[in-house]
């Protein structure tokens, strides 16, 4: 468990303080803005094996891009590349730019020492996101997306998921820089997954709706803690929520499958979705009196 916040934690509390102070103004965001990127560049510049890592995460995860953007080319043609190509373009670049942005919580959890490379845990957690960017550029150019492919993309993804964290944990590398972009992952990829099936009619709008509050209700707390308290929040792992995780994971494969196994996802659809459901609500509830517990300790 991180025990404190670092100097860069800090420096985030200061921004965030001086915003505040300027009521969110276009100058007060102005500042916000010079100042972070400011600070950033001096931590890389600080830290300049912990760039080059950077630099050199970034040229892979560009290759990458190509790549896909080859093979959407290829199999479905330039139509669908150019309705693809500006929102996978923009969430790459905006991927790629928040690692920039948070290289000083490139720190171990258990230490505070800082890291000298981005590391292979982050890029697995990068892939997860790199994956998820390619669905999200297919929903803002009004792609339709096929079960099939949303299937593989989702099977990616927890397979990134767990070697991540297993990778993380074997090395000793976890960090704060770990946690941001695991999590931004994984909204990201759980946000396109069931945009995909209320699009496709495979999931109904109030459960897809009561599904995406469970990523973001946080998101809103974290952000309003941010921008109006000048302080952070930490949404630390519980059972309650490993297991909400797993079973709305578990219900999406299962809405996913392919029809050749009907038989047996109609029967074991009611008591998963129950369950989900009520692991989708015990898992807030979980979060919120670890949070008081962390308060009052």
């Amino acid at each position: 468990m991180q025990k404190s916040a670092f100097p860069d934690n800090q420096f985030v509390v200061d921004l965030l303080t001086t915003l505040k102070r300027e009521h969110f103004s276009p100058s007060g965001w102005w500042h916000f803005l010079v100042r972070s990127w400011h600070i950033s560049r001096a931590t890389a510049n600080e830290h300049p094996e912990l760039k080059r890592s950077w630099l050199h995460t970034t040229l892979l995860f560009s290759v990458l891009t190509g790549i896909l953007l080859l093979i959407t080319f290829l199999h479905s043609g330039a139509s669908v590349l150019l309705h693809l190509l500006p929102g996978f373009i923009f969430c790459v670049a905006w991927q790629q730019s928040d690692l920039f942005w948070h290289l000083g919580l490139n720190r171990r959890v258990q230490t505070g020492k800082m890291l000298p490379r981005v590391g292979i845990a982050n890029i697995l957690t990068g892939l997860r996101g790199l994956a998820a960017s390619y669905l999200l550029g297919r929903l803002s150019g009004g792609l339709s997306t096929p079960s099939t492919l949303a299937l593989l993309v989702f099977l990616f993804g927890i397979l990134t998921d767990i070697l991540d964290g297993l990778w993380a944990r074997r090395t000793r590398t976890q960090s704060r820089l770990g946690q941001i972009m695991d999590g931004e992952a994984d909204f990201c990829l759980y946000l396109t997954i069931t945009i995909i099936l209320l699009q496709n009619n495979v999931l109904s709008l109030w459960l897809g709706m009561l599904m995406l509050l469970r990523f973001c209700l946080p998101l809103l707390a974290a952000l309003a803690s941010y921008f109006l308290l000048a302080r952070p929040v930490r949404f630390g792992s519980t059972l309650w929520g490993k297991g909400a995780g797993i079973a709305q994971s578990l219900y999406f494969l299962l809405l996913l499958a392919p029809p050749q196994l009907a038989p047996l996802t109609h029967a074991i659809n009611l008591p998963l979705l129950l369950i989900t459901l009520a692991l989708l609500i015990a898992a807030p509830i979980a979060q919120i009196v670890g949070n008081v517990a962390r308060e009052i300790a």
